[in-house]
């Protein structure tokens, strides 16, 4: 098992949310390996939506936590990470699929090449990673997954989204996969990993862990 190294998870604060159940399955995984940092836009906190019995109590315990208050994504330093996790957040398609401060997160983990697991909506996060040309997207030969256009039709606020997860990666180069609605599909190509909904947080999230084990491993036997 890897160090308690730092993973960065990134969250959404638009009103849209957060899906609670993937937070909250991703962040217990997670915390088995990594020391977990939150960080937002602004630093502001996250709507946690679709909370049920199951989960209530854990989100009582977790907000008592001081680490349950994100930083700002501005005032991230990517070197303390080695790890980025977005989960399964509707809010994601309205404030991070275009935020500079992200891209440029996002920007070094591709160039670094450090592991990077992104959640249903919360791939649309991973839209903020252009070039500098401002067009072309960092994950234009990449295979990935996302919310399909029928998954993203049953978001109440369908018609005014600024951006299709399907479409985007279409559009830009990517190469799109998914199976059927609320099925759980994950996609591995070389260091990131997608998630095309919140019913795959729990396979993608232990491909994250799986990956940085297997990096820290491999950087042991280079450096003997």
């Amino acid at each position: 098992m890897a160090s308690r190294g730092g993973c960065l998870v990134v969250i959404s604060s638009a009103a849209e949310g957060v899906f609670a159940a993937s937070f909250m399955q991703a962040c217990t995984l997670v915390n088995q390996t990594f020391a977990i940092q939150l960080a937002s836009p602004g630093g502001r906190q996250a709507e946690y939506i679709n909370q049920d019995d199951s989960n209530r109590r854990w989100f009582n315990e977790f907000r008592s936590k001081s680490s349950s208050t994100p930083i700002g994504l501005e005032t991230v330093d990517v070197n303390r990470y080695s790890a980025l996790l977005i989960p399964a957040c509707p809010g994601a398609i309205h404030d991070l699929c275009a935020n500079a401060d992200l891209a440029q997160i996002i920007t070094h983990f591709i160039q670094e090449k450090k592991p990077v697991c992104a959640i249903g909506h919360g791939v649309a996060g991973l839209f903020s990673a252009r070039k500098e040309d401002g067009k072309s997207w960092w994950l234009e030969d990449f295979c990935l997954t996302a919310p399909s256009l029928f998954e993203v039709g049953q978001l109440p606020d369908f018609a005014m989204l600024p951006v299709l997860p399907e479409d985007f990666i279409k559009d830009h180069g990517g190469k799109y996969t998914a199976t059927e609605p609320d099925g759980i599909h994950v996609v591995i190509d070389r260091f990131l990993i997608t998630g095309q909904n919140a019913e795959s947080t729990v396979t993608a999230v232990q491909n994250l862990i799986l990956m940085c084990s297997q990096k820290q491993l491999k950087n042991l036997t280079m450096n003997k």
